[in-house]
């Protein structure tokens, strides 16, 4: 099989054996897979991504990846089933399904595409538990059903905050992850959305999923719009998708009085934050990670059921061959928002 493999701190494009089912195990090909801002930051961070998870006892990622071995990434995609282990039934060779990305053995379970055992969606075959395998409903293209993962996240980061009607969200960072978050706090019917990013093609394409307003942060800031836009006394729900260092004592600065801040981006660097902030403004600071598969589910049949149009969001398709290229061009935050991974091209 054909795959594109992070190798010695580079993505190169090779040659590996071909992938068998197990017992209980479905081997499928990947239709679409998205590039994730977590596959970026492990190309440059991996080292730091698994000494962190070890600290914070998190098991899989620290079990299963060794950044010093071969590793196939991709979790974000929908597939086409090839072969079924023994003993899977329900499912028949040529279903297409959204894919939550994990595969079980007779003694562990692994994260597909953070395993170096499992190789991930930038490869032509995939091996995956039948359980992970969500039907596509209502006819919806699986090259939008690939965004299922992505929304779900942010779909997570707006069910883990306190959010309600009336009051006002402020998302910083426009990117995939801060776009997941305003296209689930419009679904959720929240009236007032005020995004903020440098880059003005994120300004519009949060426009596009949702936001009602959109700053540059450079000369407005968020909590300036916030009481322009509102009574000044609600206290809004801020989410950080950004994940830069300093960003989070910058929200901390910014933020009114007994805010929440939902922290959904992903810095790896060491970060420094001012305690006294939030004590002195008794903000509550909250972590998400991931999804649940309840969110993974909503989020695919919000797309199948226009609740959130997803199309706006694919800015760009490559074979397996123009993953290398993929990733160095999303290091521009102005030209992509999501490449997809397509290993039939």
């Amino acid at each position: 099989m054909r795959a594109a493999i992070l190798r010695d701190g580079a993505m190169v494009v090779d040659d590996l054996p071909d992938l068998e089912p197990a017992a209980g195990q479905v081997l499928v090909e990947p239709i679409a897979c998205g590039i994730c801002g977590s596959d970026l930051h492990t190309v440059d961070h991996a080292h730091e991504m698994v000494e962190a998870s070890k600290a914070a006892g998190a098991g899989g990622l620290a079990q299963h990846f060794d950044p010093a071995r071969d590793l196939v990434m991709g979790h974000e995609f929908s597939c086409r089933v090839l072969a079924l282990g023994a003993g899977v039934e329900g499912i028949a060779e040529g279903d297409e399904f959204a894919t939550i990305p994990f595969v079980e053995t007779e003694t562990d379970r692994h994260v597909v595409g953070y395993s170096n055992a499992y190789p991930g969606g930038y490869a032509s075959q995939v091996l995956v538990s039948p359980q992970g395998l969500i039907p596509i409903p209502n006819g919806l293209d699986p090259m939008i059903a690939a965004l299922t993962e992505p929304m779900a996240v942010g779909l997570h980061a707006v069910n883990e905050s306190v959010i309600e009607p009336g009051r006002i969200a402020l998302v910083a960072g426009s990117g995939p992850v801060g776009l997941a978050i305003i296209a689930a706090l419009a679904a959720r019917g929240i009236e007032a959305i005020i995004a903020s990013d440098f880059s003005p093609a994120r300004r519009a394409m949060a426009t596009v999923m949702g936001a009602t307003q959109v700053i540059d942060p450079s000369n407005e800031s968020l909590a300036d719009a916030w009481r322009a836009a509102g009574d000044g006394v609600t206290p809004p729900v801020i989410y950080d998708a950004v994940g830069v260092p300093g960003m989070i004592d910058g929200l901390m600065l910014e933020a009114p009085e007994r805010s929440q801040i939902l922290v959904a981006g992903v810095c790896m660097p060491p970060d420094t934050i001012r305690p006294f902030l939030g004590i002195a403004k008794r903000l509550n600071l909250q972590f998400v990670l991931g999804w649940t598969p309840e969110d993974f589910v909503k989020s695919l049949h919000s797309l199948a059921e226009g609740e959130i149009d997803g199309s706006p969001l694919i800015t760009g398709e490559v074979g397996l061959d123009g993953v290398p290229q993929a990733f160095a061009d999303l290091a521009d935050p102005g030209e992509h928002v999501k490449i997809l991974v397509r290993p039939d091209l």
